[in-house]
């Protein structure tokens, strides 16, 4: 029965400390200060940095002192400014404290709260007036200036229809310079104080006032300037940063839930805002608590018929196929991507490799001499035409075995066609000697100018292959050794025919041997190197 007792009483008490916690942490995240110290004072929340009593501020900066039977009821102790609320968004951390600003006077009957006494110092504190303020100037015959911020000079100036400013109604809400006028403040402003000038001595000379106020806060509740005179203070928006040389306190744990920014002015270190995902204080251990997005109507209804599941700083949807098929979609892009990816390497590195080549080949046949020869004669010798592999490779349709025409012992005759539409024979050579290259290049020259209507013409060559090739005009009826030895031919040749080719042949040595402008000696006539036209014409090859 003890024992029993015992148990029970165990199991309580662990629930107890289990519930105990569950309410700390909640309260710790709904509150934003510290545990042990005080959340609120009257009607106003001081989350942490801001605190209330001994440890339970950052620093001196961030001490709060609470009155409650005065309005507003908090004040930042070592500024001496009265705070109406400190902005706190569960989503997005602090943006701003709203505190009271005073509204200056100058030259009003009967009023003795001008400008002096009436400073705001913030020099050297991590506070600063937000870019969401603006400074406002009313009065007749106004120049009203921000005090103190040289050498910049800050301010606008207002005008009005009579001799009076107030009574005068501003149905619009706007500060264009006519009764009031106004004007964006600087950057990280620290330093409150106005001046007054009258536009002009001859105008009237009554009473103006400035101050710096929160915008909405203005379109919202003030519809006359004359509604201010009876105002020491406005509503205005101060900004603030963690000073440099403060230690947050922030655990290890949960330092990915926070992202931390940094501000242009020396006085200011950086703030902490909860990462997507999060809410709470960011300025506590474990300010940062993980949000149910399941919870959220928009986050059920994208995740449709599958079931919305909350993970750490985000959710997920099981039960539904369609995460299955987006991760397929998207490894099979990834996979797609990557083999396009290395076919475009592998084929810019070919490419690459193709023109080193051919860079190679073209140095080592000769290329830079025939080149050499071409400019050093320029204008007395027609140009040997120079082709690039690829247009040979194009005109034999990548040297097919199907247009092979004619093959011996130094090497392949091809049959192929230019772009320009030319019918041509493209010899390529089984293998070039390196030490004739100076002798081959000289042939080339040679034989390019040798013009006979019984001679082969040779039209370029291309050197950009491992062996040269030549590039001759084609002769379509083969060659004469074919009509003389081939019992199988349909049309022997007539005695006459071949008594013209012999003139032919012989006309064509003559003209190597005699009229060419340099000698060029056969040494290898006979039946196979006599080639005839589609009229039996003969043309000597291979010379």
């Amino acid at each position: 029965m003890v024992v029993i007792i015992a148990s029970s009483f165990t199991f309580l008490l662990l629930l107890i400390i289990n519930i105990a916690l569950v309410l700390a942490t909640t309260s710790t995240a709904i509150s934003g200060a510290k545990d042990w110290c005080k959340d609120s004072c009257g009607n106003v929340s001081v989350p942490y940095p801001f605190g209330i009593g001994p440890d339970c501020f950052l620093n001196s900066w961030f001490e709060v002192s609470c009155n409650e039977s005065s309005t507003p009821p908090t004040i930042l102790k070592k500024i001496n400014m009265e705070v109406f609320n400190f902005s706190y968004d569960l989503g997005y951390g602090w943006e701003y404290l709203r505190v009271k600003s005073p509204v200056i006077l100058h030259n009003c009957s009967g009023r003795e709260r001008e400008t002096k006494n009436q400073t705001v110092h913030l020099t050297g504190s991590p506070f600063f007036y937000s870019g969401r303020n603006k400074f406002i100037a009313a009065g007749c015959n106004n120049k009203a200036l921000i005090a103190g911020i040289k050498p910049r000079i800050v301010g606008c100036e207002s005008t009005c229809n009579g001799d009076t400013l107030f009574g005068t109604s501003n149905p619009n809400k706007t500060c264009n310079g006519s009764t009031c006028c106004e004007t964006v403040i600087p950057s990280y402003l620290q330093t409150f104080n106005a001046s007054f000038e009258s536009k002009t001595s001859s105008g009237p000379q009554g009473c103006k006032l400035a101050f710096v106020v929160d915008e909405e806060w203005l379109n919202f509740n003030i519809t006359n300037p004359s509604d201010l005179l009876n105002m020491d203070s406005v509503p205005a928006l101060i900004d603030w940063a963690l000073p440099n040389g403060s230690t947050p306190l922030i655990s290890s744990e949960s330092v990915q839930s926070y992202v931390m920014y940094t501000s242009e002015s020396s006085n200011i270190s950086w703030r902490y805002v909860c990462s997507d995902g999060y809410r709470g204080n960011p300025y506590l251990p474990i300010g940062c608590q993980d949000i149910d997005e399941c919870e959220e109507e928009r986050h059920k209804i994208s995740c449709g018929d599958a079931t919305c599941v909350n993970v750490p700083g985000f959710y997920r949807c099981e039960g539904s196929k369609t995460w299955i098929i987006a991760l397929g979609v998207g490894v099979g892009c990834g996979v797609l991507s990557l083999v396009m990816g290395g076919w475009w390497l592998y084929k810019l590195l070919k490419k690459r490799r193709n023109v080193k080549l051919k860079k190679k080949f073209f140095k080592r046949n000769g290329g830079l001499l025939l080149q050499q020869q071409m400019y050093s004669h320029e204008g007395s010798l027609e140009k040997t035409k120079i082709f690039t592999s690829k247009e040979l490779d194009k005109a034999t349709n990548n040297f097919n075995n199907n247009r092979v025409v004619g093959q011996g012992g130094q090497g392949t005759v091809y049959k192929g066609m230019l772009a320009d539409g030319r019918i041509v024979a493209v010899k390529k050579s089984i293998a070039m000697v390196v030490e004739e290259v100076e002798h081959f290049i000289n042939e080339v020259v040679i034989l390019s100018q040798v013009n006979h209507r019984n001679v082969v013409k040779l039209l370029g060559c291309c050197l950009e292959t491992e062996v040269p090739l030549l590039v001759y005009e084609f002769i379509s009826n083969g060659t004469l050794f074919q009509y003389l030895h081939d019992k199988s031919e349909e049309f022997p040749l007539s005695w006459e025919t071949r008594l013209r080719i012999a003139k032919e042949t012989a006309e064509a040595l003559w003209y190597l041997h005699s009229s060419a402008s340099i000698p060029i000696y056969h040494r290898d006539i006979k039946s196979s190197n006599i080639l005839l036209d589609e009229k039996f014409k003969a043309k000597v090859s291979d010379f």
